[in-house]
């Protein structure tokens, strides 16, 4: 009888997993966190970081791009190797690799050494991120507490998003390095933690992996990006050879498409496109993160050089998008329910553009209420927009397939994500730079780095000083805000007809 009393409050081995599944959500999503925030931490530190390594303006795009422009086409290719060869291992790898990356951005001594750091940063990411999801579904058997669990994970993939102008704007005030130095201590803590915590996966080496696809669409992505940003400011190679680059990633990408169609195993699952409604949410989830993160670097330059804010200062004044993204990831759980997919989804994205419309009217001076609506607007619009996106995907996808849909889905974030700041940062930048007129007093070959960018502009203001210095900064900042207002119509027309096209092409729920 004592035996059998005593025999329920002895805990096997087998149920020793499950008592750790919250510790090891916590694990994975500070690591996603870490993942997602370095794909805006830079936003506010934009100036900081021009004034200390005096980038170009492709520099600069290519050093705040690169890293989601790395991660977006690896996602696939390291989700598949996490099947193959074991995805705790790979999450370790990316922690060692992220970190060491860490480091050396923040002591980059020249714009080139950071962009390097910052594609280490993403290959370090692209290792970790797929296997956070994974594993979520590994450790979660029980269906009701893996959609807890596949919530909590998918706030805080697009809430990353919004902390990190917020993350960077607190650490630039001691050294523009320190928002990339912070990761090292956190992976420190980290790597031991996942050693213990996070369970062993089968390892599957008579999988086929494909190489070759894998390098189609890395090297195609890339291609695309740089023949954009040189396309917006010619400054490595003429228009002709941007074409040319920009066309040879374009017919790279349709090479590896043919390519994952003939394969038996391909690392992109291509006939799930062919339902409308996962199409459609994958759409909703580029097009959402495109603008919500492409706008924030465009905003957050808009708070410091032209409204004259400090990093700390510009940070804050960013709260109100922070928060209501948050908001927005709450809420989106209970109004999904009552008014569906469809209206959820299409709401959100239009809801997004109308925010951005008052910010049409302005100038070079504050409208700091007015501006906080807008940030609420914005925040709460796209994480709704996101949320329902997401759960679209999943829905239209059977069980069995829900792996490589939701690979598809972190592809197109990273992906929104890189081309967000590549689209309206090319966009920025060629509408600002003819509406820079010859400033009396500034020389030629200060005028011509000054039409880079407004950080450029604000650095040459510095060095020549005086009037002319002044004149050049206020003609400066007139020119940019100009150019915002084209880049916000693009994004507002582009946000517009995605929600519409939500409206028609998804079903009523």
């Amino acid at each position: 009888m004592t035996v059998t009393q005593a025999a329920p409050l002895v805990k096997t081995p087998a149920s020793r997993p499950g008592d750790r599944r919250w510790s090891v959500l916590a694990l994975l999503c500070l690591a996603l966190l870490l993942i997602t925030v370095d794909a805006t931490v830079l936003h506010i530190a934009v100036p900081a970081l021009t004034a200390a390594l005096e980038p170009s303006a492709v520099q600069l795009l290519w050093i705040i791009d690169v890293y989601s422009l790395v991660v977006a086409p690896l996602l696939i290719m390291f989700g598949t190797l996490g099947d193959k060869y074991g995805r705790k291992r790979l999450v370790l790898c990316g922690f060692v690799l992220f970190g060491l990356a860490s480091a050396g951005a923040a002591f980059a001594p020249t714009p080139l050494t950071l962009i390097l750091a910052r594609a280490l940063l993403g290959i370090g990411g692209a290792m970790i991120m797929p296997a956070t999801l994974s594993l979520i579904r590994q450790v979660f058997t029980d269906r009701r507490e893996r959609a807890i669990a596949l919530g909590v994970w998918s706030a805080v993939a697009a809430a990353g998003a919004a902390v990190g102008p917020l993350v960077g704007g607190l650490l630039v005030g001691f050294w523009w390095g320190a928002v990339f130095l912070i990761n090292v201590p956190i992976l420190l803590v980290l790597l031991p933690a996942a050693v213990r915590l996070l369970p062993d996966s089968p390892v599957r080496r008579d999988r086929p992996w494909d190489a070759a696809g894998a390098a189609l669409s890395v090297v195609g992505i890339l291609a695309l990006a740089f023949g954009l940003k040189e396309a917006g400011s010619g400054t490595l190679m003429p228009m002709w050879a941007s074409a040319l680059v920009f066309l040879t990633g374009a017919g790279l990408l349709v090479a590896f498409v043919r390519r994952q169609r003939r394969l038996t195993v391909p690392l992109l699952e291509l006939g799930l496109f062919r339902r409308r409604e996962f199409t459609t949410g994958v759409t909703g989830v580029l097009l959402g993160v495109f603008a919500l993160v492409g706008l924030q670097l465009m905003l957050a330059q808009y708070l410091q050089l032209v409204l004259g804010d400090s990093p700390v200062r510009a940070a804050v004044r960013m709260l109100p998008l922070v928060l209501s993204a948050i908001c927005g990831g709450l809420a989106a759980a209970h109004i999904l329910p009552r008014l569906g997919m469809r209206a959820t989804m299409s709401g959100g994205l239009g809801l997004v553009a109308l925010a951005l419309t008052p910010t049409l009217g302005w100038g070079v001076e504050g409208h700091p209420v007015m501006l906080a609506v807008c940030f609420v607007g914005i925040g709460f619009g796209v994480q709704v927009a996101l949320l329902a996106a997401s759960d679209t995907i999943m829905s239209a996808v059977p069980e069995s397939r829900a792996g490589g849909a939701a690979a598809i889905e972190e592809t197109a974030y990273e992906l929104g994500a890189g081309l967000g700041v590549a689209v309206l940062g090319t966009i920025t930048t060629v509408a600002y730079a003819p509406g820079l007129s010859a400033v009396p007093g500034v020389p030629a070959a200060g005028m011509d780095e000054a039409r880079q960018s407004l950080a450029s502009a604000a650095h040459v203001a510095h060095q020549v000083g005086g009037s002319a210095g002044d004149a050049l900064l206020d003609t400066a900042r007139w020119a940019f805000v100009n150019a915002l207002h084209t880049t916000v119509v693009v994004s507002v027309v582009l946000l517009s007809v995605t929600a519409v096209a939500v409206a028609v092409l998804l079903r009523r729920d």
